[in-house]
């Protein structure tokens, strides 16, 4: 009797400005845990997640790139061989957001068009009646985003959904190429 069942491994990107919680966003994710302290990215952190759909086996690597200019020439050699993104800013500071477009032209560059899901971290830090969404929503159009997630590390809103929806998109596009 054999196994049907298929293994899919993918390689997801996360950049964005430093401090957005791009690092939080993935440990909240992968471990369930949130550190308060910020401590600085230095080039990349790899992280791993297993997962299943269907009853395949799924495997995530998480690449969290360091969002300091300092490290701008080491991106091209961590986003190779991504097969989707994530773009984090920080709901508490705006000019993240101002650098979303930057964040996702450089990933296209070196990666052509990925699946990619927009996060808005920190929402546990702003009064939500008081977001003004309706620049963010243009510009997820704009981009073709996937999705667009308020999320918290700290508190875990949207985390889980958000990553999820991700997983789900990776699954469906290449469950479908193997099926062809």
């Amino acid at each position: 009797m054999t196994d049907n069942k298929d293994k899919f491994v993918f390689k997801i990107v996360i950049v964005g400005d430093p401090a957005v919680g791009k690092t939080s966003l993935i440990k909240k994710f992968t471990q369930g845990t949130f550190q308060e302290d910020y401590i600085q990215t230095i080039g990349a952190q790899l992280s791993s997640y297993e997962d299943e759909a269907n009853g395949d086996k799924i495997e995530l690597f998480f690449w969290d790139i360091a969002g300091q200019d300092t490290f701008h020439f080491l991106r091209p050699a961590f986003y190779q061989g991504s097969r989707a993104a994530i773009i984090v800013y920080s709901l508490k500071r705006k000019r993240s957001l101002e650098h979303v477009d930057e964040w996702h032209e450089d990933i296209k560059m070196y990666c052509g068009d990925l699946p990619t899901i927009l996060l808005g971290n920190k929402v546990d830090l702003v009064d939500k009646k008081k977001l003004k969404e309706k620049k963010v929503l243009k510009l997820v159009n704009k981009q073709g985003f996937i999705g667009y997630y308020k999320t918290s590390a700290k508190t875990g809103e949207e985390v889980i959904k958000a990553f999820q929806a991700l997983i789900k998109e990776l699954y469906n596009k290449y469950k479908g190429l193997r099926l062809q």
